[in-house]
């Protein structure tokens, strides 16, 4: 299962049947879990952190050197969990001493050509479309879509279960459950098949919207929006979850 044709430092650890493929390139300081595929052309760099089950395409780039100028030579890493497809090209830029680490979770499709830059955290069951740009220092929640050729602003925020167009440029963040696009980007409404999909009942889908209405159509400015929201709008769980975005993660002001 691991060519000789294959470069693998002998400081590097490898678990249960893996598969790595002629002319990979793993370096010394490398975990990888059981049952991954490292495909032709690959590089694994120093720093990574491997689960199980992942399948790295030909001429991907895990934990490089991050791409910011305060970057001395740190030792940093790039953790990615289990059940992950990163197609060709992808790379992913491992942490600085900002925060350490760059982190993908479990079940994302990181499509070719992709980037993931250091110390951002990408969540689980998240598609990340072909040539999608992610800055550092940027947080993707559980089960985003970014489209193809989407920009994404340093330190941004993008809430769970969001749909982002293809060729859109983020610099606001994003709160969840809805769809962005047009050009400026703009809230665009409700990310329903994604949600339905995602088995959120109508009820669940029906109390967002009415949260969704009150930030973006009754024309009033998003502090004085929260405060409605709290008085009109039953506080499922998702609401709150729209409420502690707003609240706790939105440093850059959410989307208009």
């Amino acid at each position: 299962m691991i060519s000789p044709l294959a470069y693998i430092h002998p400081g590097a650890k490898l678990g249960e049947n893996c598969t790595v493929e002629p002319f990979a390139y793993i370096e010394d300081n490398v975990v990888i879990g059981d049952n991954c595929h490292i495909m032709a052309h690959a590089s694994i760099l120093s720093g990574t952190r491997m689960g199980n089950n992942n399948k790295i395409y030909h001429g991907a780039v895990i934990a490089a050197t991050p791409q910011d100028l305060k970057f001395v030579g740190e030792e940093t890493t790039a953790e990615i969990g289990d059940n992950n497809m990163i197609r060709e090209n992808v790379t992913i830029s491992r942490g600085t001493a900002s925060k350490g680490t760059t982190i993908v979770g479990s079940n994302n499709l990181l499509m070719e050509n992709s980037h993931i830059g250091h110390d951002s955290v990408v969540g689980s069951g998240c598609i990340i479309g072909n040539s999608t740009k992610i800055a550092g220092e940027v947080t993707i929640s559980d089960f985003a879509i970014l489209s193809a050729c989407v920009l994404v602003h340093q330190f941004g925020h993008i809430g769970s279960y969001v749909m982002i167009q293809g060729g859109s440029r983020i610099n606001k963040d994003i709160p969840p459950y809805i769809i962005v696009g047009r050009e400026p980007a703009k809230y665009s409404g409700l990310n329903i098949i994604g949600l339905r999909r995602r088995g959120f009942s109508n009820e669940a889908i029906k109390s967002i919207h009415e949260a969704y209405r009150i930030i973006y159509g009754s024309g009033t400015i998003v502090s004085k929006a929260v405060e409605m929201i709290k008085e009109k709008v039953e506080m499922t769980p998702e609401v709150a979850s729209i409420l502690d975005f707003i609240q706790n993660n939105a440093e850059r002001g959410i989307i208009g």
